[in-house]
């Protein structure tokens, strides 16, 4: 560990007007690995600074609160004692993107003569300050002070807020300098600011935010920014309109109103000269209070099913559907498309009914599948009642919305609802809210925190695009989880998009951009935001989103450039997903697959853009091939392309004909290997044959629905085969010799 204490002797100067601090301190805290280091300057103010590699980062950026007894915490401080700690010990967390989650920094802690401390740490991938006060009683927080005083130039990523600080989910403005940002503008956190020459990013954040405003930022001068809450609400609206209920209409000149011993907020620097290290940077994460619930076996990451998005519309089916028919047979649809496809969930959005919300859940968990519903902010807020109310209905999780607040009031609304939750058992999604800072630590039954431009948005506008989907993984995505609801089949190049406010939307990039998402966005609850019906029509995909995970053992990022492109390995158990995406800018990316165990064939389901995908954005291919450890494989992604592998193992595909007995689907050769036949106790919707490379060699459309299906072979050429069976239940596969 590496804490270094210097102490500057300085006399007492008045030539000329100018004065220095007598006993000025100097301290320096450096990284575990040595490339970081925080540096204090405890002299008439607290200030501090950020090398990296030796390179300035951030020059002296002074701190401090200012209190409502008078005290100003950070000015005229006299250090009454240092205490240093270094740490290194595993994470134990219920579930996430890395399953060995390490701790390791440096700290020092100064306490003051004035009844305060300082704590600082020093990460590999960040550092961080909090302050701690020892006062009596409650005290307001009149203002803080927060700077990040860069050390030259740097270009900006601003996440700009809207004025009245009620949404987070904000598309990215992009600066040559701060200098060029009007000063009456902010943005959210995190946000993100690079040098150019070096390449070092910096990402502005907080962590273990409780009891106190959210964190934005606001130029300070040509190259600085500094902090900026809300202040704490005087009055608020009550109208019958629930999207302007709880606005804040006035407020009082303080932050907080608080207890006088307590700790604030972690003011979180993280520094990245590599891209993709900030796709698996958790330091966010690391600096939140640790779990306080000691019985987890209910909270249960998935992916879930979901109607809000394609408003409910089911072509082709004869159940009445839309918005209009929120009713239990639509529901109960729903239900048996989510078993089928051994989705965990069905998430019921604003416009469900009490009348048959009980039924449901009966019927839904005799299909062993669950449900989350959707509640205004207000309802359990205001009433005390109510989480029990709804787990008495058998739902096992809530989408709170509209929440659209971070004062200090507002923080306080997501730990009492964790936390009122989790006495109930029940999980949470926060959705139309302030960014995660780490709360779901604490309470892993918050499962997800929108904050984010999701695919709600191309209802609107065209904001949810490539570009936006290459900017907040490295950006947003280091706060926490998100909420993004993935899963459009409607893909439109960037040219043929339209908002579709009322009925089915469309989204901008691929098919296989869309279906990267799923590996990589760090979403714990995953969505399907399709219609069942529509995901009918693709079956290899909805086999692959039927086994995609949604937590992971490990994240390994491969290859990634801001706002550009990015390359991630992930591993479940013993399979491993890969994803890739770029930007409006076509590309070739390179997989290496050395991730893999050596001396261990794989099979990967490669499923990736075509040339027509150009043209046609809908338009994808889905490959079979081996891979071991040594494979290196080149794949063209389109303009807003994507690729989407899952390597599994080479012996999964297995045959389903005598051998298994019970099957619900027998593939049957006969003696000269010119038809198949295919008896199956469930209705087949397709079957595909695939070549060794995976290129479909013949399609199959049932449209007469009987137990026997005659498939003619004589067509295929002598080789080895796959053959795919999709039915309701599941896609069954089977190797075949022609």
């Amino acid at each position: 560990m590496k804490i270094q204490i210097r102490f500057k002797i300085l006399s007492l100067c008045l030539l000329a007007g100018l004065w220095s601090a007598a006993n000025a301190q100097e301290y320096d805290v450096t990284s575990p690995d040595g490339s970081l280091m925080i540096h204090l300057d405890v002299a008439t103010d607290i200030q501090y600074a950020v090398e990296k590699n030796g390179t300035s980062v951030i020059a002296s950026s002074p701190i401090g609160l200012t209190l409502s007894t008078g005290l100003v915490v950070g000015s005229n401080a006299t250090v009454k004692s240092t205490a240093t700690v270094s740490v290194d010990e595993p994470i134990e967390r219920l579930y996430g993107k890395n399953d060995g989650l390490r701790d390791h920094y440096n700290q020092l802690r100064i306490d003051f003569e004035e009844n305060y401390s300082l704590i600082v740490r020093a990460y590999d991938e960040g550092v961080a300050y909090r302050f701690e006060t020892a006062l009596a009683g409650n005290v307001d927080v009149m203002s803080e002070e927060a700077n990040f005083n860069f050390a030259g130039q740097t270009q900006v990523i601003f996440p700009e807020a809207d004025s009245e600080m009620r949404s987070w989910e904000r598309s990215y403005n992009t600066y040559a300098s701060i200098a060029a940002i009007d000063n009456k503008k902010f943005s959210i956190t995190p946000a993100m600011f690079s040098y150019a020459g070096s390449g070092i990013r910096v990402v502005v954040a907080e962590s273990d935010l409780l009891d106190y405003p959210g964190l934005y930022l606001q130029p300070s001068g040509t190259t600085s920014v500094k902090g900026k809450w809300a202040y704490y609400p005087k009055t608020v609206s009550f109208p019958d309109n629930i999207y302007e209920y709880h606005r804040v209409i006035e407020r009082e000149a303080f932050l907080a109103r608080t207890a006088g011993t307590r700790k604030y907020p972690w003011r979180v620097v993280i520094v990245s000269t590599d891209d993709k290290t900030l796709l698996t940077n958790e330091l966010v994460y690391k600096l939140a209070t640790p779990s306080v619930l000691t019985n987890t076996d209910w909270i249960k990451p998935g992916k879930s099913a979901w109607e809000w998005w394609h408003d409910a519309i089911l072509e082709t089916t004869q159940i009445p559907s839309g918005t209009k028919n929120l009713n239990l047979a639509l529901y109960k649809f729903y239900v048996d498309f989510a078993a089928q496809n051994k989705l965990e969930y069905v998430t019921l959005d604003a416009g469900w009914s009490t009348s048959y919300i009980r039924e449901l859940c009966q019927y839904a968990a005799s299909k062993n599948v669950k449900i989350f519903t959707w509640d205004f902010i207000n309802l359990p807020v205001e009433s005390p009642g109510r989480l029990a109310e709804l787990k008495s209905y058998g739902i096992v999780g809530i989408k709170v919305d509209l929440i659209e607040r971070d004062d200090q009031v507002a923080i306080n609304w997501f730990e009492q609802l964790a936390k009122a939750c989790a006495q109930q058992q029940l999980m949470i999604i926060f959705h139309g809210c302030a960014k995660p800072t780490g709360l779901q630590r604490k309470y892993p039954n918050i499962v997800n925190f929108e904050a984010v431009r999701g695919a709600e948005c191309t209802k609107w506008d065209d904001t949810p695009n490539p570009d936006y989907h290459l900017q907040f993984p490295f950006i947003r995505m280091l706060a926490g989880p998100l909420d993004y609801t993935p899963g459009s089949m409607r893909n439109v190049r960037r040219f043929e998009f339209q908002p579709i406010g009322t009925g089915v939307p469309m989204t901008i990039g691929t098919r296989t951009h869309e279906v990267a998402m799923y590996v990589m966005f760090d979403q714990p609850l995953a969505y399907l935001c399709d219609a069942p019906t529509e995901y009918r029509k693709y079956t290899d995909i909805l086999s692959f989103l039927s086994r995609v995970p949604t937590v992971w053992d490990q994240t390994l990022p491969l290859a990634a450039e801001v706002g550009k492109y990015a390359v991630i390995a992930r591993k479940h158990a013993e399979e491993w997903y890969v994803g890739a995406m770029t930007n409006y800018e076509a590309r070739d990316i390179e997989v290496d697959f050395s991730f893999l165990p050596e001396g261990v064939d794989r099979v990967a389901d490669v499923y990736r853009d075509t040339p027509n995908s150009e043209a046609s954005a809908k338009a994808y291919q889905h490959e079979i091939m081996n891979v071991t450890s040594q494979s290196k494989l080149t794949f063209h992604l389109a303009s807003g392309g994507g690729l989407a592998i899952r390597v599994r193992d080479v012996n999964e595909v297995t045959s389903i004909g005598r051998s298994e007995e019970g099957s619900k689907v027998s593939i049957f050769q006969n003696s000269d290997r010119t038809r198949l036949t295919v008896r199956s106790k469930a209705p087949v919707h397709e079957i595909n044959i695939t070549d060794i490379s995976g290129r479909v060699v013949q399609h199959e459309v049932m449209e007469v629905q009987q137990e026997t299906h005659a498939i003619d072979t004589t067509r295929l050429g002598a080789g080895i085969y796959v053959i795919y069976v999709s039915t309701d239940e599941r896609v069954y596969s089977s190797r075949i010799i022609r």
